[in-house]
């Protein structure tokens, strides 16, 4: 390369000074001469625009790093900034966090009405019990306050991966499902996948509010209400004690069922209208508040089949068959209509005070026995109106069974005639053990609310 150019500097040379008399000091064979004496353009120039196409590369790579390393990095929304956020270096190191943080992509709380606000937490509100959420980079999540681990309660089961507290944010009582730091990048995406999904719901008065996502720092925490009473189950065995100084909000009427049915079919019929089958109703799955409002959970069936391959009609665990429609028992698709069959199973766990389903029937067995033309039976404590609705929503043909909007007319309809003073009452002591087994449960589990 260096003798082609030395060739080409010496063809032009040789050119211009053929119009000249020849005035060059160096003979025309001799390369070495002609380099040192027109070096200017063979070294000098080209070191010089190598030298200056370095400079322009290098302050466009350092342009190029800091965009990227400011995509990865979640910044708090400046409508919530306050002034000891605008005096923070430029680190990964955040003392407190505000705002709803996630990270890019994968953010759906960005625009959250309700966003969780920093307070420093006082000296006497560290959480008091050790199994407390540990954040082992020694950061605070200033928002919360009153941080215990919550009591452990028969309703929807827990994941090994998330923790369950309950806390004090915004002088309000909250729920946060907290991710273990143990867990891989997959469960990661799992906990902040399912946080989108139920954002992406949106509200709704009778779904739990979704109050805010921790992902910008370890442990991530998804912020959730805390409902008093918490799942409608153990509200419902509560109600059936035989006890004299029992609260009156404990009582369950038939008039209090029809309103509570009614919130969870609102909620159900709005989730149907989101193309989204809940395949998981109960009275487990569903969240009771101090004024008894009735909320609809248990959504993680609904994610994992939005996100996991499987036959979408498939039961995934035992110990919900006795909830499924005889198409899901039958390995079918999914519908709407068959929501409405669990949701039948419901109003009868309402009017038994939280009787199982089917208790004589194995949950092996159920197919079979809904095929025989079995049907569950009327229970003592349920009026003729009350169970013409679970009969019309247990139907064997899906294409029989009540629709969403016929269904909530004919609890708005029922709750206006009925009666409102009478508590139900169950003779039969609550037994836990033979819950289990008339459930169709295998071993015992720990279950939690959320």
């Amino acid at each position: 390369m260096f003798n082609r150019l030395v060739k080409l500097i010496f063809g032009l040379q040789k050119r211009t000074s053929m119009s000249s008399n020849s005035s060059d000091p160096c003979a025309p064979d001799d390369n070495l001469c002609i380099t040192r004496v027109h070096q200017q353009e063979v070294i000098i120039v080209p070191t010089l625009l190598l030298f200056g196409t370095l400079i322009t590369l290098v302050p466009l790579f350092i342009l190029r790093y800091r965009a990227e390393q400011k995509r990865t990095r979640v910044t708090v929304p400046q409508r919530y900034n306050n002034k000891s956020h605008r005096h923070t270096k430029r680190n990964n190191h955040r003392p407190h966090l505000q705002g709803i943080d996630a990270p890019p992509g994968i953010n759906p709380l960005e625009h959250e009405e309700v966003p969780m606000s920093v307070q420093h937490v006082q000296q006497n509100l560290r959480p008091p019990l050790a199994a407390a959420p540990q954040m082992s980079t020694g950061r605070h999540h200033g928002g919360f306050s009153q941080v215990s681990a919550l009591p452990l309660t028969f309703a929807v089961q827990t994941n090994d991966t998330v923790s369950l507290y309950r806390a004090r944010m915004d002088n309000r009582n909250v729920v946060l499902r907290v991710l273990k730091e143990t867990s891989n990048n997959i469960e990661k995406q799992n906990f902040l996948g399912f946080a989108s999904f139920v954002s992406g719901l949106g509200p709704h008065p009778f779904i739990p509010v979704l109050m805010g996502v921790v992902s910008v720092q370890s442990p991530l925490v998804m912020v959730v209400e805390e409902l008093q009473h918490r799942d409608l189950l153990g509200f419902l065995w509560r109600c059936r004690q035989d006890n004299p100084g029992l609260e009156p909000l404990c009582k369950m009427t038939q008039k209090r069922i029809f309103t509570m049915a009614g919130q969870v079919a609102s909620a159900l019929e709005y989730l149907h209208t989101q193309r989204c089958i809940h395949g998981n109703i109960g009275a487990r799955s569903v969240l009771v508040g101090g004024d008894l409002t009735a909320k609809l959970w248990g959504l993680g069936p609904v994610y994992r089949r939005r996100t996991q391959a499987g036959s979408p009609g498939e039961v995934e665990d035992m110990e919900m068959r006795k909830w499924q429609a005889p198409e899901v028992l039958a390995r079918r698709i999914l519908s709407q209509s068959s929501d409405v069959w669990s949701f039948g199973i419901l109003l009868y766990e309402m009017v038994t005070l939280g009787d199982p389903p089917f208790a004589q029937i194995m949950a092996t067995e159920l197919l079979q026995h809904l095929q025989r033309g079995k049907h569950l039976k009327r229970p003592a404590t349920c009026s003729t109106s009350l169970y013409s609705i679970i009969r019309c929503c247990c139907h064997w043909n899906p294409q029989q069974r009540l629709s969403m909007s016929e269904l909530i007319r004919k609890l708005q309809v029922e709750e206006q005639s009925a009666n409102g003073r009478t508590a139900l009452r169950v003779p039969e002591p609550m037994s836990f053990e033979k819950y289990l087994r008339e459930a169709g449960y295998g071993e015992a589990y720990n279950y939690a609310v959320l």
